[in-house]
C-alpha cells in the first residue's frame, strides 16, 4: 500500500503516512527553541536520571563508535562522546534541522570537536554502511518515527556485530494507582506548561498523545526482535513511565 493511501497515528490523529514526517517536524521546529526547558520542567529534571541511566548500560570504550538516532539538542551524543574519548567518534542525527542545529551548538559549547558529526538523517533510512557502529541509541524520538519497524531495522543494520541499540521512551505505567494521575497531567498540566512556556499548547498535547500511541512494553520487545535483535529486554523507569528496551545484534 503506498503511503498516500495508509493512514498512520499522529496523536491521537489519524494521517496519511505520508505526511506524519512533516507534521512531526513542524511540532518539533515549533518548541526547538523551549525544548530543553521543558524538558526539565516536564519531568521534574528526571529525564535527566533517565539519560544517565542509558548512558551507563552502553558498554562503549575509548575508541568505538556510536550514532544517537533522534537525538535532538544533544544530551546522549554529549554521554556517548564523553565514554568513545577523542580518539572515539560519535554521529548525532536528527531527521529535524531546527533541533539539530541546537544540539550542535550545544556539543560545540561543551568543547566537543573533530570526533562528532552532526547530519540530518531519517530513522527509517539511516545513511550510513553497514556494521558501522559499536552502539546506537534513540531518546524520546522513535515515537515520532511513522514506520517503527523500518526504523529498527534500519538501526539493527548499521550496527557491528555485537553491538548494542538502546531505546529510552516513555511507555506505560506498570502501577495502577499511577495512569489516573498520569493522565491528569499529561493532558491538563503539559499542554498548559506548553502555552506557557513554549507558547505551543497544541505541540505538548500531541506530544501527551504520542505516548498513549506508543507500543507498550511487551509489544516493542517483541519489534526488537522482530528486527533482528538478539537478548532484548527493558527496564521500567519512574514506574514505567519510561522504558529502556535493549537488544545486541548477533
Amino acid at each position: 500500500m503506498a503511503d498516500s493511501d495508509r493512514s498512520v497515528d499522529f496523536g491521537f490523529e489519524k494521517v496519511a503516512a505520508a505526511d506524519k514526517a512533516s507534521r512531526v517536524r513542524s511540532v518539533f521546529e515549533s518548541v526547538a527553541g523551549r525544548y530543553d526547558v521543558m524538558n526539565d520542567l516536564m519531568s521534574f529534571g528526571a529525564h535527566r536520571l533517565w539519560k544517565h541511566f542509558t548512558l551507563s548500560l552502553t558498554g562503549l570504550r575509548p575508541g568505538q563508535r556510536a550514532l544517537d538516532v533522534a537525538g535532538g539538542t544533544g544530551d546522549l551524543a554529549a554521554g556517548l562522546l564523553r565514554q568513545v574519548g577523542k580518539s572515539g567518534r560519535v554521529v548525532l542525527s536528527d531527521i529535524n534541522p531546527a533541533m539539530l542545529e541546537i544540539g550542535r551548538d550545544r556539543l560545540l559549547d561543551a568543547g566537543f570537536v573533530g570526533n562528532v558529526e552532526c547530519l540530518v538523517a531519517d530513522a527509517e533510512r539511516l545513511p550510513f554502511e553497514d556494521n558501522a557502529f559499536d552502539c546506537v541509541t534513540i531518546g524520546f524520538g522513535l515515537r515520532n518515527v511513522t514506520d517503527k519497524a523500518a526504523a529498527l531495522k534500519s538501526m539493527h543494520r548499521v550496527l557491528k556485530p555485537g553491538g548494542q541499540l538502546l531505546v529510552l521512551e516513555f511507555s506505560t505505567p506498570v502501577a495502577p494507582a499511577l495512569k489516573p494521575l498520569y493522565d491528569a497531567y499529561s493532558f491538563k498540566v503539559l499542554p498548559l506548561l506548553g502555552r506557557l512556556v513554549a507558547k505551543d499548547a497544541d505541540s505538548y498535547r500531541y506530544l501527551a498523545e504520542s505516548i498513549r500511541m506508543h507500543p507498550n512494553q511487551e509489544t516493542l520487545l517483541e519489534m526488537l526482535r522482530s528486527a533482528g535483535f538478539i537478548q532484548a529486554r527493558y527496564h521500567n523507569l519512574t514506574g514505567g513511565i519510561v522504558a529502556v528496551h535493549r537488544g545486541y545484534k548477533f
